[in-house]
């Protein structure tokens, strides 16, 4: 398989020039070890604590282990050996030297405490998520932007409904997403298999490994819904504060992104109840066992699955250049809804995400926003519209090829 140009990659060789460490985490098989060795330089050495004598050395004399490998280095699965954060500490303060350590892992829930507590102010943090569309199509321009006069200079991707279900179907995961003849049942068990084994076992938090199983297929079932902490607990069969702890799991290991409320001291009138989104769809599908993609498009899903592609193509333009999104969604007690909302200083821009190609007063929630003596901006409702059209002189149509 050729190596794919990641949109990650003049963010990181940058942060390199400017920082000492450069991390890179996120989700198991999304490709942080291939970029990092594709951007390495020709001095740059490579190791990887998978490698039990690697790991052994390390934590047995890190002296020996920095003379044995020296400096540029990139260490792939450095939460293996938490304590050799403390020694790229001391090496980078002695020496202060930009791009001396890249460092990469999947267990960002393990990694995040050892790298605040030994590295902070020295290394510039990205998250990695699976592929984008714009990464797969090789055309990507930078983070989402909802202004609508920034929409119409871009290049409308059009796909059928059922392209688009190819692609939710299939997922980001490169192996899955670039490589048509592998078997897709036996990578996503192998996958999960990793996962839960390796990584979640080690945790003390997670005691019950099958009820962990119950939990992720659940949250894959319910991707794109509010978290209701109590419903899930009966469910799985375990308390809700494990539930909410395993949650912070999944967030942390790159499996799912919490969408949080919005919120305001003007009234009290908004819920408080955050949603979830699986950050790769083509896991979430195998997880709830949709056999292909057109069955997951005519099934009762297909919605929220549309939603969920949608939320994480936006997420992943912002992330894979290291930016932050300010997104939230808008709920009150009288059950009106904004699925998204983008916050900026003193603006805020109203998204619904519909699946129909003309959706009838899918744009009749974004009048509630006025009270919250913010600018407006106009809004959009992203859908499977042929091109970006008016709905009225306030808000628009946006197709999805145009996210």
């Amino acid at each position: 398989m050729d190596y794919l140009k990641r949109q990650m990659e003049e963010a990181v060789l940058k942060a390199s020039k400017t920082f000492p460490v450069v991390m890179v985490c996120g989700q198991r098989q999304t490709g942080k070890s291939t970029m990092l060795k594709h951007l390495s330089e020709s001095d740059r050495k490579y190791v990887t604590f998978d490698d039990a004598k690697a790991r052994a050395l390390a934590n047995n004399d890190p002296n020996l282990f920095f003379e044995t490998y020296g400096y540029k280095l990139f260490i792939d699965e450095f939460q293996r050996v938490p304590s050799i954060l403390l020694d790229i500490k001391k090496i980078v303060d002695e020496r202060k030297e930009n791009g001396m350590f890249w460092l990469s892992g999947s267990q960002k829930f393990v990694m995040m405490k050892n790298v605040s507590e030994s590295l902070a102010g020295r290394v510039a943090i990205f998250d990695m998520l699976p592929l984008s569309s714009g990464e797969i199509n090789h055309d990507f321009n930078g983070p989402f932007s909802p202004e609508v006069d920034l929409l119409k200079k871009k290049q409308n991707r059009q796909k059928t409904m059922k392209e688009v279900f190819e692609d939710i179907f299939k997922g980001g995961l490169p192996q899955i997403a670039l490589n048509p003849e592998i078997d897709r049942d036996i990578y996503y068990s192998s996958y999960l298999d990793t996962y839960i084994e390796r990584d979640i076992s080690a945790l003390e938090q997670v005691g019950k490994l099958e009820e962990f199983r119950t939990f992720v297929t659940y949250m894959a079932a319910n991707t794109a819904q509010e978290l209701k902490y109590d419903s899930i607990s009966k469910v799985v069969g375990v308390s809700a504060p494990t539930i909410k702890e395993w949650i912070s799991i999944l967030e942390r290991s790159g499996i799912i992104f919490i969408l949080r409320p919005y919120s305001s001291s003007l009234t009290k009138r908004l819920v408080k109840t955050p949603k979830c989104y699986f950050l790769d769809t083509g896991l979430a599908a195998y997880l709830t066992s949709w056999p292909n993609a057109e069955t997951l498009m005519n099934g009762n899903a297909a919605g929220a699955f549309f939603e969920t592609y949608v939320v994480g193509e936006i997420l992943k333009s912002y992330t894979n250049e290291g930016k932050k999104a300010n997104l939230y969604y808008y709920r009150d007690i009288d059950q009106k809804e904004i699925d998204l909302l983008m916050v900026g200083p003193d603006s805020i821009y109203p998204i619904e995400i519909k699946k129909a190609k003309n959706p009838s007063v899918a744009d009749k929630n974004f009048t509630v926003l006025n009270k919250f003596g913010m600018s407006v901006k106009p809004g959009l409702v992203i859908c499977m519209a042929d091109e970006l059209f008016p709905i009225n002189k306030n808000n628009w149509y946006c197709p999805i090829g145009l996210i």
